[in-house]
């Protein structure tokens, strides 16, 4: 899930950087500082903006760097277990396929794709259903949800993350849309 949120946290600027246009400055460390990081909730910081200094900035005895409050507005993401998401095929392995929604990436084992027997098609990075003859390969678009997850906030792309198709309304894109485009079990066509 995507949310917008002000917050307020205290960024390290260093010496070297003083001579410098102090508000460009104070932009420039506050985003390198927090932009691409994972905090505690398990939210991960993709942009900010609207970086304002609050209050004059301290420095500590035997460092030199100035240590300035500052006040931002943060686009964070933040899987929640249960979600519903969306994302794209970025890997096809043996034992299941990597997804990519918003900065992260699940897994999507081989018993959590479908509801049918899997051939691996190693050759051609595809998973293959016995007996559906439907594909799973890199490109493809699906809709999963996360049934585990596990976040390393100190390196986020190594986050464990899994998800399941294995429910209606779930599954690659062009499978729900054949399957709602398919007349009923009676045979009546809406």
């Amino acid at each position: 899930m995507y949310l917008l949120t002000t917050k307020e946290k205290v960024v390290r600027i260093p010496p070297e950087m003083l001579g410098e246009d102090l508000d460009e400055v104070v932009n420039r460390s506050t985003r390198a500082t927090f932009e691409g990081s994972m905090e505690s909730g398990n939210s991960y910081t993709i942009l900010i903006t609207n970086v304002e200094q609050v209050g004059p900035g301290r420095i500590v005895h035997g460092d030199g760097a100035v240590y300035q409050n500052v006040k931002y507005d943060a686009l964070m993401f933040r899987p929640l277990l249960q979600e519903v998401i969306e994302g794209t095929v970025v890997e096809v392995l043996k034992f299941g396929a990597f997804v990519r929604f918003g900065p992260l990436d699940g897994l999507l084992h081989v018993s959590q794709i479908m509801d049918d027997r899997i051939d691996i098609d190693q050759d051609n990075g595809r998973l293959i259903g016995k007996d559906t003859k439907r594909d799973l390969k890199v490109g493809d678009s699906v809709r999963a949800r996360i049934v585990a997850l596990s976040i390393n906030e100190r390196n986020p792309r190594e986050s464990k993350i899994g998800l399941t198709m294995r429910q209606p309304g779930l599954g690659k894109i062009e499978w729900l849309e054949e399957d709602h485009n398919t007349p009923d079990a009676t045979g009546d066509e809406e």
